[in-house]
């Protein structure tokens, strides 16, 4: 059995024994983001009142240069609101269509800041396109933890897998808690299909491999979206699927698809797509935890633009 086969059997085994026991079932609530149509989470064990963050958005105007905390403030007020002690805030990968709140949640709730450990080899590919210099650490330093494939850990009684999922970029985990699963880019809900594969280190063989580790868990596991982009022909946005639903609907990756057929389609897909709107800004932040660089000796903090860089 290879190692991907025991992390994906012990996921299993914690999705099922969490789905009879609800105990081991976290309360989650979700704050949408119009704006960067990212969700976050709240997920959080009822009986300890220990919480998880998921995702969180820092708020980023590109006209004016300035950042706000109106969502991550409606999250403080949900944590402060329900009582409930943050342990993690947790990222699922470098996102580049919006900035982390993590640091700012963490000086006002606490928490420890986590992401994959390969987000080392998004650093260093990022660190050389913004010329971000040597007191830039490309080793993950800037978090307080950084998850490998099969790493596990609790958010109060609820246990929590992670699963190195890779494609979407090098670095991008999902996190198994209890019986529900937070995919961030790696798939959407069915009528959207998938996440891109063309960043710097992203592969869409890779994607596929890991879309079908996600879906070969129990048919009834809840799966959470980072986002969601309304396609055509629905009015309503929406975050949360099944294992079942993805693999009976997604239009990029139901059961039935080859791995050759989703190359296609994906790397094709993708070279019509242009990059996210806050993409500059917003991995040049997210590399470092969510911390803004240092500020020049004028005592603002600046964000590159690299021009025609290759």
């Amino acid at each position: 059995m290879s190692a991907n086969d025991t992390v994906l059997e012990a996921a299993t085994e914690q999705v099922l024994h969490a789905a009879a026991d609800a105990a081991l079932r976290p309360e989650i609530a979700s704050f949408f983001d119009p704006a960067t149509f990212t969700v976050t989470y709240v997920v959080s064990d009822p009986a300890t009142r220990e919480a998880a963050i998921i995702d969180s958005v820092l708020d980023f105007d590109p006209n004016s240069g300035r950042t706000a905390t109106e969502s991550a403030d409606k999250v403080i007020d949900h944590i402060t609101s329900h009582n409930l002690k943050v342990k993690w805030l947790l990222e699922t990968h470098a996102h580049a269509d919006h900035l982390s709140a993590a640091p700012y949640l963490q000086e006002k709730i606490g928490g420890e800041i986590a992401i994959g450990a390969e987000i080392a080899t998004v650093q260093n590919v990022f660190g050389k396109l913004f010329n971000a210099g040597t007191e830039f650490e490309r080793d993950g330093s800037q978090f307080d933890a950084l998850f490998k494939d099969g790493d596990t850990f609790t958010i109060g009684n609820v246990p929590v897998t992670v699963m190195h999922v890779p494609g979407h970029t090098p670095a991008d985990i999902a996190y198994v808690v209890g019986d529900a699963v937070f995919t961030g880019d790696t798939m959407f809900m069915p009528d959207y299909g998938t996440a891109r594969a063309d960043f710097p280190g992203g592969d869409a063989r890779t994607l596929f491999r890991s879309l079908r580790r996600i879906l070969s868990l129990p048919p009834e596991t809840r799966l959470f979206m980072c986002h969601d982009y309304l396609p055509k022909g629905r009015t309503t946005y929406v975050w949360e699927t099944t294992v079942a639903a993805e693999r009976e609907g997604n239009i990029h990756a139901h059961d039935g698809i080859t791995e050759d057929e989703f190359v296609q389609m994906r790397e094709a897909r993708d070279a019509t797509l242009d990059m996210p709107r806050l993409i500059l800004p917003a991995v040049q932040v997210n590399m470092r935890a969510g911390h803004l660089p240092p500020a020049d000796e004028n005592g603002v903090t600046y964000l590159k633009i690299p021009v025609n860089a290759v």
